[in-house]
């Protein structure tokens, strides 16, 4: 399957050749942040599998796991395209609104859980991490 993503003013682009790695929802308090409130919905792939266009401006902060984590964004438009962990270099971490519909992906585990608001609903059908989940596997 090929995945493609295109930020708000079309001005970068990305088109991924692999299945994802791992889609989560996340929790943490930088994510909310970015999500403007909620958890912020994620899908990983293989570094190798991506090919991006456009001009990109980064942010870089010592996550709560203690690895440097580098957000991505349009530099014209400011959509978030994706994040990229010190920690795992080998993945590219997409946002979900980011990639073209349909996508066919959705959350397969809740992270960060130790974060959520009070008011957050988790959804019981998949499993919960209170902090880090265990990594993705490198290969399919």
């Amino acid at each position: 399957m090929a995945y493609s993503g295109t930020c708000n003013c079309g001005a970068v682009q990305a088109t991924i050749t692999g299945e994802a790695a791992q889609t989560r929802q996340c929790w943490c308090r930088q994510c909310r942040k970015l999500a403007s409130g909620g958890a912020a919905q994620n899908t990983m792939f293989r570094t190798s599998e991506v090919s991006l266009s456009g001009a990109v401006t980064s942010w870089s902060y010592t996550a709560a796991s203690g690895n440097t984590l580098t957000q991505h964004f349009c530099a014209s438009c400011g959509t978030p395209v994706y994040a990229q962990s010190s920690a795992r270099p080998q993945f590219m971490t997409f946002r979900l609104g980011f990639l073209d519909e349909p996508h066919g992906l959705a959350p397969e585990m809740a992270i960060w859980t130790s974060e959520k608001p009070d008011w957050a609903i988790l959804d019981p059908g998949i499993p919960h991490f209170a902090e880090q989940p265990p990594a993705p596997a490198t290969q399919s």
